[in-house]
């Protein structure tokens, strides 16, 4: 990428889970931290791999249009609903529901993720353009020392990615044209979505997302850039 097309660059937009924290170590932790107490003992990632599973195909129940835009905290509360009987854990009461759903909002950034991302703000503004609602955004935030110039995204946008609303209203939230915002993710998709939206794209490789080696290493659509992680990224766009 050019100098001169950095230069354009106004906002860095963030997919947050699985590219700035570790939805999945995190889950398996707070699911153990919180069910073990209580007896319990099962496969705790493969309980997070579950519950993540019913991401995307909730998310096309509202894109669809078969469901009226729901936050994202209540899309994972029907997901864990629709789970527990397979782990044998139907009989959970409604208390410990409600705090296990809330593991979501006590997710681990990456390692790299703090002081990268506070390089990248002193250039750029950034901002969370996440599935993930406004009050999880924040908690997440101050759970890992994270500063954003906004909390964008699905909630504000009333719809999911990749619908290009969701890429297109967090741009234009900053006055900014498409081609002046940057989203930085270490999903293809969401990279392909935002490209065909008009947005730069940046791949940050997140190989252990979903278990030692299971994340993408590189990216499988042409980006603007592509780094092994955030501290890469600021140190590509010139971020001091």
């Amino acid at each position: 990428m050019k100098a001169s097309e950095i230069a354009q660059i106004k906002v860095l937009l963030f997919d947050v889970f699985g590219t700035l924290v570790d939805w999945r170590g995190s889950i398996a932790r707070e699911a153990r931290r919180l069910l073990a107490a209580r007896g319990i003992a099962i496969d705790w990632e493969a309980f997070a791999d579950a519950w993540r599973n019913e991401y995307q195909p909730a998310m096309e129940e509202v894109r669809s249009g078969r469901l009226p835009f729901s936050k994202l905290d209540v899309l994972h509360r029907r997901n864990l609903d629709a789970i527990l009987p397979r782990f044998g854990l139907g009989h959970l009461d409604e208390a410990t529901r409600v705090e296990l759903n809330l593991a979501w909002h006590r997710l681990d950034a990456w390692p790299d993720v703090p002081q990268a991302l506070a390089r990248l703000r002193a250039k750029f503004f950034v901002a969370p353009c996440s599935n993930g609602n406004v009050s999880l955004m924040a908690d997440l935030a101050r759970r890992n020392g994270l500063v954003w110039d906004a909390i964008l995204g699905a909630e504000f946008a009333r719809d999911y990615k990749p619908k290009p609303v969701v890429y297109l209203a967090s741009a234009d939230a900053f006055d900014c044209a498409p081609a002046q915002a940057m989203m930085v993710a270490a999903h293809s998709s969401d990279l392909a979505a935002a490209a065909a939206a008009g947005l730069r794209t940046a791949f940050v490789a997140r190989p252990d997302e979903r278990g030692p080696g299971r994340g993408e290493t590189r990216p499988s659509v042409p980006v603007d850039l592509a780094v092994p992680d955030l501290g890469a990224l600021a140190d590509r766009l010139g971020c001091p």
